[in-house]
């Protein structure tokens, strides 16, 4: 493709984004295909010859289309916001377009510094003190797994570079609550803990982690002759978005020595309102938190940013330095091949920046608090409603409600809950996700698409009432 193509079909294609964007209402939100259909319209075999440019945008709208859930749609309801904000796409495109790694700061400058200013532009957003470090990683999965190689290396006295935790005289042991993601879990199972050594914490009942259990949990481990090693709060979990005490979590794990990790990949787009940072009172005294900033603030999928206090201790975890990447300039630069697991890195700084840049932060605390009065007047009508509840607190943006019509035992309310729930999702109306609380069906609203406004909050709670009523 010669640049003059390039630059007409990439005129193309931006058209067929924005016409997407402006017309996304008109598809039904979540995808009507069966298992295979798509699969069933591609060739077997690669193009033996080249192929028109238009073949593909056509086949876009003929097969691609039909075949996704849209995550943008205004009644997008599902999981999280996963908003890609038109200004962080146009970011990664030019970022691909520019097609530079970082391997290390020499090989790309701009790479590596745009990003140094993009995270701490995050930090003093989110209120951070400057005693943390931010680096980009891709989700907040592989933070995690981060946080607990290092927890286990600083346990350990880094005993990777010996024995490894072959040689350990007593397992180690993670802690984090039942309502934890299950990225958490994984990353310990990676992290070469054991699924034996993993420990879910009792919880309260608003599905907060209680620090008088972990306390106890610790001490009748070391009893056991064990070594606890790391704890990971949760500031906005994924079912309910409970929110973890940071505070009185960070207060056992200074006093027994453990690594904090606090996960608030959702949920941290949130720090950016001033009167949300009682949710993570205490943060300062964690050693390390991940927030997805293509979750809920708009950046384009993957960005997920990793602060950590002590940006040495990391360093000396993830280092690698072979000859042919060093350079006169390395004692006086970031070198992010030692920040993440790989060595190479796509600009993913150029989507965070184009979007703050962008929005501006008033812009990006406007549509945060309009998504949390939206989710507020969602609760109040449930709650107001005969035969209806609202399950858990609601501190951000998430609703889990329960429609109860008398008379029902819990096997045909679980049956009746999944029925409403999966009728308005084959409907194409809208998307929910239902998912299990104490034993039990539920159905969790998660407000927060970018183009989601009251209207079509309300039409959802009109679907719910209609399909779960009739």
């Amino acid at each position: 493709m010669t640049p003059d193509e390039f630059r007409r079909f990439g005129h193309a294609v931006v058209d067929w984004v924005a016409d997407y964007r402006e017309r996304i209402e008109q598809h039904p939100v979540m995808a009507q295909v069966e298992p295979g259909a798509v699969k069933a319209q591609l060739p077997a075999h690669p193009p033996e010859h080249p192929e028109p440019f238009a073949a593909m945008l056509n086949d876009l709208d003929r097969i691609i289309v039909p075949g996704l859930s849209h995550w943008q749609h205004p009644r997008f309801f599902g999981y999280f916001p996963c908003n890609g904000s038109l200004a962080s796409v146009l970011g990664d495109y030019v970022s691909t377009g520019l097609g530079v790694l970082g391997l290390a700061w020499q090989s790309s400058p701009a790479l590596s510094e745009v990003e140094e200013v993009a995270t701490g532009w995050l930090r003093q957003m989110l209120g951070l003190s400057d005693a943390w470090d931010g680096v980009i990683q891709d989700t907040a999965s592989t933070c995690t797994l981060l946080a607990l190689i290092c927890a286990r290396e600083r346990s350990t006295g880094h005993g990777a570079s010996h024995g490894g935790l072959q040689a350990e005289v007593a397992p180690l042991v993670v802690y984090a609550s039942a309502h934890s993601h299950s990225s958490v879990d994984k990353a310990a199972l990676l992290a070469g803990f054991g699924r034996d050594n993993i420990r879910h914490v009792p919880h309260d009942t608003n599905y907060a982690l209680r620090p008088d259990a972990l306390e106890q949990a610790i001490r009748d481990d070391r009893e056991r002759g064990l070594v606890p090693c790391a704890v990971v709060a949760t500031t906005g979990t994924t079912t309910t978005t409970a929110l973890d005490p940071v505070a009185g979590i960070a207060e056992v794990a200074r006093r027994h020595g453990l690594w904090l990790h606090v996960d608030a990949a959702m949920a941290g787009s949130a720090m950016v309102l001033p009167e949300c940072r009682w949710m993570w009172d205490g943060i300062e005294d964690a050693d390390s938190i991940v927030l997805n900033p293509h979750k809920w603030l708009g950046a384009a999928f993957d960005c997920s940013v990793y602060f950590v206090k002590d940006a040495e201790h990391l360093v000396r975890v993830m280092s690698t330095n072979p000859s042919y990447l060093q350079s006169a300039a390395d004692g006086r630069v970031k070198n992010y091949r030692d920040w993440g697991i790989p060595l190479g890195r796509r600009f993913r700084a150029l989507k965070l920046w184009f979007l703050i840049r962008e929005q501006g932060v008033s812009g990006l605390q406007a549509r945060l608090r309009r998504d949390m009065e939206n989710a507020r007047w969602l609760a109040d009508e449930v709650q107001a409603r005969a035969n209806w509840r609202v399950l858990a607190p609601v501190p951000l943006q998430t609703v889990c409600v329960r429609h109860e019509p008398p008379g029902l035992g819990a096997a045909a309310l679980d049956k009746h809950t999944q029925d409403w729930c999966d009728r308005i999702n084959r409907s194409g109306a809208a998307y929910l996700t239902p998912a299990t609380l104490d034993g039990q069906w539920m159905v969790r609203v998660s407000v927060g698409a970018e183009r989601t406004e009251r209207g079509d909050v309300e039409a959802l709670w009109a679907t719910m009432q209609r399909e779960a009523e009739r």
